[in-house]
């Protein structure tokens, strides 16, 4: 996997919904003593830091993990996390939704989050509470950022953007006033995401600007999911996932919003090649929920491949 750059240490992850997956996926044991060799491979599509990927083969000694990740940074961060595991961890710089298997897997894994540095690092321009620039693609080197989505669209379909995807009930409202102050994504008059964040918050009244949540949080979702392409790549995912495991192979999913929770759930109970493992979403334990404020929201289902 090569050597790391020193960038990657500041790539820190923890791995949400980490104990019950590790329980679940017990039943890995037995599936991979069926394969040829003993052995088996796990297809980590959102690698991430490896945080999940590490836990796995540290407790499954005859499991080999295949690991997707389209941010640089992140790639980085696990092979140097992954580095103690040697061949057994393989990482491939792609988005999971361009990838076709050589071979069936054992499980087939999806960290649906984005990951704390991605979210903490200003310059990735995710941030609501940090100025950076507007650009939220999780591979900065292809695409369109979020400036220049927001200036290619029109009032209409920015709001219509802005309501479908971050379910914000003043979207016209944002719309209107986002346009009012563009452009956006012109490289000659950077914009911030600080600057877009407090024209969102202006939007709402003085009380409701002081809740829990930000007033931008959804806008920033909406345009974040938009930007990457979330729900296209996740519906991909969830059509092809289940041709990619052995009979028996477990597919598990980690939602972090209702938009993606529906479309797995829906997914696992109306595809005839899966059964669910899984009857209900699992979510954070309270002491988990304590330590880690972000896996609030997570959402794990997982599914078996049927014989």
């Amino acid at each position: 996997m090569g050597s790391p750059p020193a960038a990657a240490a500041s790539f820190e992850h923890v791995p949400v919904l980490a104990e019950p997956l590790l329980e679940v996926f017990a039943q890995l044991g037995e599936l991979l003593a069926a394969q040829a060799g003993g052995s088996g491979t796990l297809i980590d599509c959102t690698l991430g830091g490896g945080g999940h990927s590490g836990l796995l083969l540290q407790a499954h000694p005859g499991l080999r993990v295949l690991g997707l990740d389209q941010d640089p940074s992140a790639r980085a961060a696990a092979a140097e996390r992954l580095a103690p595991f040697a061949d057994r961890a393989t990482i491939l710089a792609t988005n999971f939704a361009d990838y076709l298997p050589a071979q069936p897997a054992v499980a087939v894994l999806a960290d649906l989050g984005v990951s704390s540095p991605q979210l903490d690092v200003a310059a990735r321009g995710f941030s609501f509470r940090l100025p950076g620039p507007l650009d939220m693609r999780m591979n900065p080197e292809a695409g369109e950022t979020a400036g220049e989505l927001i200036d290619r669209l029109d009032e209409t379909a920015l709001a219509d953007l802005i309501y479908a995807y971050g379910e914000e009930r003043l979207s016209r409202r944002i719309a209107r006033r986002i346009q009012e102050q563009g452009p956006w994504g012109d490289p000659a008059h950077p914009r911030t995401t600080a600057e877009l964040a407090y024209v969102v918050a202006g939007c709402y009244p003085p009380a409701a600007r002081r809740g829990r949540i930000h007033p931008a949080t959804r806008t920033f979702q909406a345009l974040r999911i938009a930007v990457n392409d979330e729900l296209g790549v996740l519906d991909k995912l969830l059509h092809r996932a289940p041709d990619w495991l052995v009979p028996g192979g477990l597919l598990a999913i980690i939602s972090f919003h209702s938009l993606e929770d529906r479309r797995v759930k829906t997914a696992f109970l109306a595809d005839e090649r899966l059964e669910r493992v899984t009857r209900k979403a699992i979510q954070a334990s309270a002491e988990e929920a304590d330590a880690n404020p972000r896996s609030r929201s997570a959402r794990l289902r997982i599914a078996r491949r049927r014989p």
